[in-house]
């Protein structure tokens, strides 16, 4: 059976979804030489032209309610146009944990999810309803910041993602349709230091980019206050690991955020203490990644007070 590919866009109302699947079938033909499905669920400014659509075999149906979209629904229309790729413009309000959980139609498999956003209102949405803009990139494979300047903070948009969904693609278009293909702004501390002093408020933008980027911290000393992970009877002799609790999305979505550490007097330092470590970082393989990452070896650590904010974030 010819397996039939099904793309995902996920975003806000008005953050570029539909003008995205129109670049995507007319301007690149994408949708050339096919049979097309377009599952829209919410109305957007910018609609689709039907006598346009008909140049690419292309067919829309719109479902306006979650209630609507189902696997039922999806065989059904499977059935009746029998397409050779789907294209679905979910709804910026919906979760998008149900759909992902569907038993999609024999031969449909999901390919590829994308999330546009607007990077002007980002901030704003990200204020006021932190939790159903992450909703929309969760389990996206690209992230797209459309509608971008000179000046949008890309590198605390990208945190804001990464935080959350460290396997996505990010791309910042800029008004003019162009790509801004410009490096990221520096990270707020000093990486050619002898030892780089890592501030509880950049303990998160630090560990987004050793995780993203661990060649380049190897061989580097980092001085920073971790809380100590080193529960009885769940660690390896030798082993334990300093990190911070770090909030991504929301109150609800606090997690723990530390790298391994090996250290032959682990087994003295108690679980859920604060310290005050100097360790050099070696980029090597170690299991808890499954592969190679950073693995910190101690040169002082000493015993330290909590701070007053047991938090980081990642922006």
């Amino acid at each position: 059976m010819q397996e039939v590919p099904v793309y995902l866009f996920t975003g806000f109302m008005d953050s570029g979804k539909t003008t995205l699947i129109h670049e995507t079938l007319y301007d690149n033909e994408f949708g050339k030489d096919a049979k097309n499905l377009i599952i829209c669920c919410e109305d957007g400014d910018v609609e689709y032209d039907e006598e346009k659509l008909k140049t690419i075999r292309g067919h829309l149906v719109m479902l306006e309610n979650q209630e609507e979209l189902t696997e039922a629904k999806l065989r059904e229309l499977d059935i009746r146009f029998q397409p050779d790729q789907v294209f679905v413009e979910y709804n910026g309000t919906w979760e998008v944990g149900p759909f992902l959980e569907m038993d999609l139609p024999s031969g449909w498999v999901l390919v590829q999810s994308l999330a546009t956003v607007d990077a002007d209102t980002f901030e704003m949405y990200l204020a006021n309803m932190r939790a159903m803009m992450m909703e929309q990139m969760f389990a996206a494979d690209v992230v797209i910041f459309n509608r971008c300047e000179e000046d949008t903070p890309r590198g605390k948009f990208r945190r804001t993602v990464k935080a959350l969904n460290r396997k996505a693609q990010i791309v910042y278009e800029l008004k003019d349709g162009t790509i801004d293909e410009r490096e990221l702004e520096e990270l707020p501390f000093d990486i050619h230091a002898d030892v780089i002093d890592i501030t509880d408020a950049d303990y998160g933008i630090w560990y987004l980019d050793a995780m993203d980027d661990p060649k380049k911290y190897d061989g580097k000393k980092i001085h920073f206050l971790g809380l100590v992970y080193r529960p009885e009877n769940k660690m390896k002799k030798g082993v334990f690991v300093p990190g911070r609790f770090a909030m991504t999305c929301c109150e609800a979505d606090i997690q723990f955020v530390g790298f391994k550490c090996k250290y032959e007097h682990a087994e003295k330092i108690a679980h859920r203490s604060w310290i005050d470590i100097t360790a050099e970082v070696r980029y090597e393989f170690a299991m808890e990644y499954h592969g190679r990452g950073p693995v910190l070896y101690p040169v002082s650590i000493k015993e330290a007070q909590k701070p007053e904010d047991e938090l980081v974030y990642f922006s």
